[in-house]
C-alpha cells in the first residue's frame, strides 16, 4: 500500500524509517557526505510503500510555484530488481497528475538512470555534473496537460 503524507502527518517511527533508509542509501552506501535531512522535508509530500514493516520504496514530492520536484527516489536494497522503481515512479506521476497536473516536473537523477527516467517522459536539460563524485543530470517533464499519457508502465 502506498502512503502520501505531509511531515506533520508522519508518526515518529515512520520518520525514523524514512530517514534511516535515506541515510543508509545516500550517505553510507553511496558515500555522499552532506546534510541529508533538510527544510524541504517540512513542506513536501513523503511518498512510500511499506512491506512487512520495511520502507521498500520512497520519494518526496516538492511542489513549488512553477514546478514540482521529485527527489530522494529510493528502493530499499532488499527490493531492488523487482520492478518497484517503476511502480514508485508511476505512483509519483499519478499523484502529481491528480494534485499538480498544471506544473512541469523536475528531478536531479544519477546519470546512469537517465534512460530509466526518460522512459517516463523526462528529458535531460543539463550536461552531466557531479554531486559528491556521482554523475547527475537535471531532467524535466512537461505538465500532464501538455503531455501524452503516462509512459514506462
Amino acid at each position: 500500500m502506498w502512503h502520501y503524507k505531509l511531515y506533520e502527518e508522519l508518526k515518529p517511527l515512520e520518520i525514523y524509517k524514512i530517514y534511516k533508509l535515506r541515510v543508509d542509501t545516500f550517505i553510507v552506501e553511496q558515500q555522499c557526505y552532506y546534510e541529508e535531512i533538510d527544510e524541504k522535508d517540512l513542506s513536501c509530500v513523503h511518498m512510500y510503500k511499506e512491506v512487512d514493516g520495511v520502507i521498500a520504496a520512497y520519494a518526496r514530492i516538492i511542489p513549488e510555484a512553477d514546478t514540482v520536484h521529485i527527489g530522494r527516489v529510493i528502493v530499499h536494497p532488499d527490493f531492488r530488481g523487482t520492478g518497484l522503481a517503476k511502480e514508485l515512479l508511476n505512483q509519483a506521476l499519478q499523484y502529481i497528475d491528480t494534485h499538480h497536473h498544471y506544473l512541469n516536473m523536475h528531478l536531479q537523477g544519477q546519470a546512469h538512470l537517465e534512460r530509466f527516467y526518460g522512459s517516463f517522459g523526462f528529458n535531460t536539460v543539463s550536461d552531466v555534473y557531479f554531486v559528491d563524485l556521482i554523475p547527475h543530470v537535471d531532467m524535466e517533464r512537461p505538465a500532464f496537460g501538455s503531455n501524452s499519457p503516462l509512459k514506462g508502465a
